[in-house]
């Protein structure tokens, strides 16, 4: 045998073991045989380093040492879930589903809700190629060095696997491993770890891999992301990937109604202590592949899924103090300083009161023994007092009238929630936090930037709005607290780069009230420039898609704004992206503007989203159901019947794809 024959067989064997071990916990060698086969490898492969492949197992050790995580865009968008509370919730889900798929059966797939961080591993012929962290949904930092060292994530694939895929999961930490580590730390002196999911969420941050090695972290997976996978149904999906070789849960059931999700979600409601890991709920997803692509998805959630969240947990405490913060807007939020106390593993200090109707609806007082829960388990709330604690003395909550931060007298809008500070040109924490909102991540993103810096800035009288930024020197900068000479550099090279950030993230940036990043990129594509949209009046506004009154009146007010159009020119006069790039205008027009379609079925030539995307860059809007306004039904193959007959008995045209097509071209 060759060394080159030896080395593949040791890592096809120790390939097998890792299998065998972490993925369907069947060990079939002792722990010392592999780790001597391990040492083996790692010998030959660093004497013959014209060997070396980047999926064998001896990667999973770890060593190499990452500074920064680079921010990748994903191919396909990672959602968040809508969460139901009660059988109610879920039946009227049900309920959406079926108006928009019409009289036909549906199918649930339930499965447990992983309580970890969540993960997208990109798969080419079989290999692993990037792992990225879930970040905004719209991009992530890459940490395919860290995710390697995990055992039950295989670097190569068995068995019929797409060409090309993603397949999203969750990163965990199993209740034994987390209690392994937290013994390890007290041992060595070192303060516990409060709990497995933050504790997971940080391994992958962790600039040495081989720390990341030592971590018995695990990969649970639960759906796949592609074109052309020839895959059906989720069932199916979770049986196939557990087939290539991911750690696929087999807690899962296949469920016929409503009813049956529930029977499903008690049952692990009361058993979910008996898993070896942390689960807060259960995942609701309709079965049929094709169907789910009927139903798409709203700006932030697929319509097809949702997660039923388990009762959150409780503790009791005191409340010592109420402050008020206030927002970039200028809305007021009360906030409960509590005593602190250990909630799902988190030592809780505070909780949010959302306005002066919640504090009056509970009748919160200081002093008060408060009962605090984590709504959906992660932002903590106070639910109800125990007033068999009160003190006699005790003095019903009196709301703030003047902002905290300016002294300006509150106001309240007929119909609003909040309390607004209208001082928005000369309250300083609305003015900075505008500015730290503008060069925010999924904003302009500006390098070397943070929240510290802008306040800092701010105090210096550097800076009093963000177009300031753009005039901001090296020589001005360096100076600051804890500025070196590099970080000022790299400071105002953040501030140049961000210019050539695309015309709907600086609208986002904007921080125009209810504008956020779907508004923005909705706007940007309808009016095509700033211009356009300024001049745009609140009925114009209202025509186009998902944007309703409440979001055109803010838009107008924000222009009409003598001060935000003097920022807006001096932006335009430092350079910034105020209109679409010719790339994105190359293939938009306004053919079908005015148009509302409904896509139903499997198509031949293009796919759905494409499809859909093509509506929208010629003008038109795309409606998940058809009603009198609906201007065609595109259907494809497998249209479902009941939408069928919908749009006959309205006299909504039906046209095939290819006749769709022609209709672009005409």
């Amino acid at each position: 045998m060759s060394i080159e024959q030896k080395i593949e067989s040791l890592r096809k064997e120790l390939n097998e073991h890792n299998y065998k071990y972490y993925v369907l916990d069947q060990p079939s060698i002792s722990d010392y045989e592999f780790d001597m086969k391990l040492k083996e490898l790692q010998q030959l492969e660093t004497e013959h380093p014209e060997f070396y492949d980047p999926a064998s197992p001896t990667i999973r050790v770890g060593g190499m040492v990452t500074k920064n995580f680079e921010t990748v865009a994903h191919e396909h968008r990672m959602y968040s879930l809508d969460n139901s509370y009660s059988k109610e919730d879920l039946e009227d889900w049900e309920k959406r589903i079926q108006r928009i798929l019409g009289d036909v059966e549906v199918e649930f797939t339930c499965e447990l809700k992983y309580d970890g961080a969540s993960i997208s591993l990109t798969y080419e012929e079989g290999k692993l190629i990037r792992a990225v962290t879930r970040g905004d949904g719209f991009q992530g930092d890459d940490v395919t060095t860290n995710i390697k060292t995990i055992r039950s994530v295989p670097l190569q694939l068995k068995g019929d696997y797409p060409p090309k895929f993603d397949i999203r999961g969750e990163i965990i930490l199993t209740l034994e491993g987390f209690a392994k580590m937290n013994q390890e730390r007290i041992e060595a002196g070192e303060d516990p770890y409060m709990n497995p999911r933050n504790t997971a969420s940080g391994s992958l941050k962790l600039q040495d891999s081989a720390l990341v090695a030592q971590r018995p972290l695990e990969c649970l997976l639960y759906s796949v992301a592609g074109s052309n996978l020839g895959i059906s149904s989720q069932f199916e999906m979770l049986e196939k990937a557990r087939s290539w070789g991911f750690k696929v849960p087999t807690v899962a059931k296949l469920c016929k109604s409503t009813k049956e999700v529930m029977q499903f979600a008690d049952y692990w409601d009361s058993h979910r202590h008996s898993m070896p890991f942390e689960t807060d709920g259960v995942v609701v997803k309709v079965n049929s592949i094709q169907q789910q692509e009927e139903l798409g998805y709203t700006a932030k959630s697929p319509r097809w899924a949702m997660a039923y969240k388990f009762q959150a947990e409780q503790a009791s405490t005191v409340l010592n103090e109420i402050t008020y913060q206030v927002g970039r807007t200028g809305a007021i939020t009360p906030v409960a300083n509590l005593q602190p106390v250990l909630l799902a593993g988190t030592t809780v200090k505070r909780a949010s009161l959302h306005n002066a109707d919640q504090i009056a609806k509970l009748d919160v007082r200081v002093g008060d023994t408060v009962f605090v829960e984590k709504g959906g388990e992660i932002i903590p709330k106070i639910i109800a007092v125990d007033f068999s604690k009160r003190s006699a003395d005790s003095k019903p909550t009196e709301y703030i009238t003047h902002c905290p931060e300016c002294a300006t007298e509150l106001i309240r809008k007929e119909g609003e929630a909040q309390h607004f500070c209208p001082n928005d040109t000369g309250c300083p924490t609305q003015i900075t936090g505008r500015i730290q909102h503008f060069i925010s991540r999924k904003a302009m993103d500006i390098e070397g930037m943070g929240s510290e810096t802008v306040e800092l800035l701010f105090k210096q009288g550097l800076i009093a709005n963000y177009a300031d930024l753009y005039t901001l020197t090296k020589e001005q900068v360096v100076p600051l607290e804890r500025m070196a000479d590099k970080s000022a550099e790299n400071l105002v090279n953040g501030v140049a780069a961000s210019k050539a950030i695309p015309f709907e993230r600086v609208l986002f940036a904007l921080g125009i009230r209810y504008v956020g990043e779907t508004v923005a990129k909705k706007l940007a594509k309808a009016y095509k420039n700033i211009d356009a949209l300024m001049a745009a009046s609140q009925e114009e506004l209202v025509a186009v898609d998902e944007i309703g009154e409440r979001i055109a009146e803010s838009v107008v007010n924000f222009f009409s704004e003598p001060a935000n159009l003097v920022i807006i020119d001096r932006l335009k006069s430092y350079g910034l992206q105020f209109s679409l790039s010719e790339e994105q205008l190359e293939n938009q027009t306004d053919k079908l503007k005015g148009q509302i379609f409904v896509v139903s079925g499997v198509f031949e030539t293009v796919s759905r989203d494409e499809l859909k995307k093509m509506i929208e860059d010629n003008g038109g809007k795309v409606a998940s159901s058809i009603s009198s306004k609906t201007s065609f039904v595109v259907a494809g193959d497998n249209m479902g019947p009941s939408k069928k007959t919908k749009a006959e008995s309205l006299g909504v045209p039906i046209i095939s794809e290819q006749e769709f097509l022609q209709k672009l071209q005409a």
